[in-house]
């Protein structure tokens, strides 16, 4: 069975904020190491057509944060479609992992100039640090799919 390199976790910091970060990055890089080095066909293959093509594995996430961080931490309108999923031909590899680490980017950017206790917009009573808590938990989700995703594929394990 063909092994990913180890990914080594975050260390140790008594900084919040630097910690909540470092979990997501860790988890990101996770997601993007199974897809980085598929061609199109390969990172829309899903067994019997079930779960979710590793694709649309990222293409998901990056709507994710955009989602909470744009629209629930800043307000700004957003959207939500079942094909982020299942993206179509002109979504290809390179460009989803692009927009996957500029949205990256752009929620480190944001969760470093707003306070944790900040409030999501909807009048929930959530703030950015259950924001940030929940986008490690959905990014450990789909990081265990995606995981799952390529040993069935192809026997990548790691």
């Amino acid at each position: 069975m063909p092994e990913l390199p180890e990914l080594p976790e975050p260390a140790p910091t008594t900084d919040e904020r630097d910690l909540l970060l470092a979990w997501l990055d860790h988890l990101r890089t996770s997601i993007v190491r199974k897809v980085a080095d598929l061609d199109e066909q390969q990172s829309r293959w899903t067994p019997d057509g079930a779960l979710i093509p590793l694709l649309g594995i990222v293409n998901h996430l990056t709507c994710v944060e955009w989602r909470w961080m744009d629209g629930m931490m800043l307000g700004l309108a957003t959207s939500r479609s079942e094909a982020e999923f299942r993206p179509g031909p002109e979504l290809f590899v390179a460009d989803a992992v692009a927009a996957y680490r500029e949205r990256a980017r752009a929620t480190e950017e944001l969760v470093r100039r707003l306070p944790l206790d900040r409030r999501t917009t909807d009048g929930s009573g959530r703030d950015l640090r259950w924001v940030l808590l929940h986008l490690i938990e959905e990014t450990a989700r789909h990081a265990g799919h995606a995981d799952a995703t390529r040993e069935l594929l192809d026997g990548t394990v790691g």
